[in-house]
């Protein structure tokens, strides 16, 4: 059974209000997703890499793989549009090989720890797909559309706050993406969302995270992460 890894490193990060695409922002003397790549560069369970980005990164990208002499990075893939559009093609890029186990991995979360890389490759054993996720702490609470007033207060014992890496068999994920792309109102920004929906009665496996798995979003979050690089885990 071969474990891979894919990085997804395609986005703008236009939500940083900075100029650099977030993946390549500095964090402890390397970028953002030099710290994603190497945990999973490093870690045993890991068989390949690939990372994804956009059209315009790919020779920089190809660069900080040669800088850092990653040796299980087989690949630097064009994205898309959107973000599913780079999921599908890690998919498809692993087409001839539908029993492989894929994580797929926020190039934005560069502290993804190797516990939680463990964790996710043990419950591939049980599951075809699984979601790395925290509990959440605060009462949600769902409004309208609109954002104007409340309209329900969820169960916070039943909800999970989401992160990566997300799990799947490549023939699982690959269906999934299949079915999704005939429904002229499919839209998704996570793959375990088109599984939950298009595959029903694929069981979907939850991971425990980590508080410290958390995703560069804003500009902001580069001090809590430097904080965080700097303190280690408990």
């Amino acid at each position: 059974m071969k474990n891979v890894a894919v990085i997804l490193a395609a986005g703008s990060g236009s939500r940083t209000g900075l100029s650099t695409p977030k993946q390549f922002l500095p964090l402890g003397g390397k970028t953002v997703l030099e710290h994603s790549v190497q945990t999973f560069n490093d870690h045993p369970g890991i068989d390949e890499v690939v990372i994804v980005t956009a059209t315009e990164f790919i020779e920089r990208v190809r660069a900080i793989v040669k800088d850092n002499r990653w040796t299980k990075v087989s690949a630097v893939l064009a994205g898309g549009k959107e973000r599913f559009d780079s999921s599908l093609a890690a998919v498809r890029h692993f087409a001839d090989n539908p029993d492989a186990v894929m994580l797929f991995h926020d190039a934005a979360r560069p502290l993804v720890s190797e516990r939680i890389i463990s964790d996710a490759i043990k419950a591939m054993e049980r599951y075809d797909a699984v979601d790395v996720a925290i509990p959440a702490v605060d009462t949600i609470v769902q409004c309208n559309r609109e954002g104007t007033h409340m309209e329900s207060i969820q169960d916070r014992n039943l909800l999970w706050r989401m992160q990566t890496p997300q799990g799947f068999r490549q023939r699982t994920i690959e269906e999934a993406y299949r079915i999704a792309l005939q429904d002229p109102q499919f839209t998704a920004t996570d793959d375990c969302g088109t599984v939950l929906r298009y595959l029903p009665d694929v069981k979907v496996g939850i991971v425990r995270g980590s508080e410290r798995n958390i995703k560069l979003t804003y500009a902001d979050d580069l001090s809590l992460l430097e904080f965080l690089l700097s303190s280690p885990e408990r």
